[in-house]
């Protein structure tokens, strides 16, 4: 299979793989653990990925994957359309891809004819699950604003942000308040649960949605996301995905 269809980094072009070195992709792709674990090393942060969950990758961001315990990861190359609108977008587990993931994987396509509609099926669901659902104002300010797409990927604290992008946490704090109206903290929160927003349509579960999102439980999830939408607390926990849906 070429490695600019569904997959392959590998010399067999296989569409598993067992990790590999630091190289970049001139198309965005998907990162999609099968079984077991893996570690996606982007930028010098280490992002691990449990099973069933994915990153979604644009053109040309330089990654290493590691391979943890005995797993297998799927790689699939998409078409230049199917970019995220961040770097590195993580998207943990979104059941609707883990559907096309192991169709993929079980159907094996090996010419262009087959894979199409795989990279097509992919692309849907990317598009599903990243229409933002809270309006997210990013700062004007540029090194803030780089700052802040790295706050959504990568889970380090507002001092180790801050210290990435030579700034103080004070100064960021400033910029938010005065360019967004919202302190970091508060931007950080909206912007996340858009990612357990994403999470819920494409049929996830409340509890591995607050993981994504940066909440320690669900039922804090659900509070902020009632807190922010107007929906009661119990009818987001029964059906968080038609709730949503709805509103």
């Amino acid at each position: 299979m070429p490695s600019t269809a569904l997959a392959g980094t590998v010399p067999e072009n296989s569409i598993r793989f067992l990790g590999h070195d630091t190289h970049e992709h001139d198309e965005p792709h998907v990162v999609y653990v099968v079984t077991g674990a893996a570690v996606l090393t982007v930028d010098g942060v280490d992002i691990p990925l449990r099973r069933h969950e994915a990153a979604w990758l644009q053109p040309h961001v330089p990654h290493a994957v590691r391979v943890r315990e005995g797993g297998t990861v799927l790689g699939p190359i998409l078409e230049d359309a199917a970019s995220p609108s961040t770097r590195v977008r993580v998207l943990g587990v979104v059941p609707a891809l883990v559907d096309v993931m192991t169709t993929a994987l079980v159907a094996a396509p090996s010419t262009d004819e087959q894979i199409l509609p795989f990279r097509r099926a992919i692309a849907r669901v990317l598009q599903t699950v990243s229409r933002p659902y809270f309006p997210v104002v990013y700062p004007e300010h540029p090194a803030a604003r780089r700052l802040a797409k790295d706050a959504l990927r990568l889970p380090l604290p507002l001092d180790e942000l801050s210290a990435r992008h030579r700034m103080s946490a004070r100064q960021v704090q400033r910029i938010f308040v005065t360019e967004t109206g919202w302190s970091f903290s508060r931007w950080r929160g909206r912007a996340r649960m858009n990612a357990a927003v994403a999470h819920l349509v494409g049929g996830g579960d409340l509890t591995a949605a607050a993981r994504l999102s940066g909440f320690s439980t669900r039922a804090g999830l659900v509070k902020a996301l009632s807190r922010e939408t107007g929906i009661p607390s119990g009818r987001l926990t029964a059906d968080a995905r038609g709730a949503l849906a709805d509103s």
